[in-house]
Formats: C-alpha cells, structure tokens, sequence
C-alpha cells in the first residue's frame, strides 16, 4: 500500500525523469555509445566510434566540447558516392579524410566549428574519418595514405 502510495505521488517526477532521458538526452548526442574500431594510418592508431546508421551520421560529433587526440568517427556507407558535410552544431575544430572502398584518403579537409559551408568529396568514395583538426598534418597523414581497418569491418 505504501508503494503505491509513493508512485502516485511522485508519478509526475519519474515522469519528467523518464522524458529526459528517452528524448532529451539522445537530442543532445548523449544517447547510447556507438561501436569503436581501431584504425591505423601510417602507423598511427586512432580509436573511431563509427557511425551507420542515417540518424547517428547526421548526428556525427556534434555537441562535442573535446575529444582526444588520435580518437575520431568513421562514416562508412554502403557504396561508394560523393559525400558532402557540414559543422552545424559541431563545437570542435575537425580535419575530414574521404576514403575510397580500398582504403585509400583521397582528400583532407579542414573544417570549421559551427560552419554551415559544405565540404564535398570531389569523387565518390565509401567512407569519411573525421577527427581533430591539424591531427592528420601533424602525423604527415596526406591522401594518397593506406588506411588499415580491423578484418571483419564493412
């Protein structure tokens, strides 16, 4: 009885609870943690959550205040296309790498936090990698560059 004393008077509050955590968190990119792989370039490895579905690409890094310096996101797709992006909502600095589906950076592209302007890949390719601006200069990553990903990655 005294239970369900207490859920009736507190109903409003495990609701406001649940309201913030099924919509409100998820809108601010603190919904579940995406799936991380290892990816190494010229001996380089960086730690990528990677992004496939269309909700967490369009979601990608934004609100992010931080991240680490050899951490990133990976976009893969199912085809190759030309890919376009912008920093809409994205707080930090980032560099982009368009790579084709035999792993090769075709282009890098810096990229300016809460910019509108679209960076677009000049040729179809199956992934993108972003990560912190100025990252890929200072390891003298530059396209033409191999990327390794793990053996069971599409």
């Amino acid at each position: 009885m005294f239970l369900l004393r207490f859920l009736a008077r507190h109903s409003f509050h495990f609701g406001a609870l649940f309201f913030t955590f099924s919509v409100v968190l998820p809108a601010l990119g603190c919904s579940e943690s995406l799936e991380t792989i290892p990816l190494t370039i010229k001996g380089v490895t960086f730690t990528v959550e990677v992004a496939r579905t269309p909700a967490e690409q369009q979601r990608g890094l934004m609100f992010r205040k931080k991240m680490a310096e050899t951490h990133g996101m990976i976009f893969p797709y199912g085809s190759d296309r030309r890919l376009s992006f912008w920093m809409k909502d994205t707080q930090i600095p980032l560099s982009i790498a368009f790579i084709s589906s035999d792993g090769v950076i075709k282009e890098i592209y810096d990229m300016e936090p809460l910019s509108l302007r679209e960076i677009a890949s000049s040729q179809s390719v199956r992934f993108a990698l972003e990560v912190n601006k100025g990252v890929f200069e200072k390891y003298n990553i530059t396209p033409g560059d191999g990327v390794q990903f793990p053996p069971d990655f599409k």
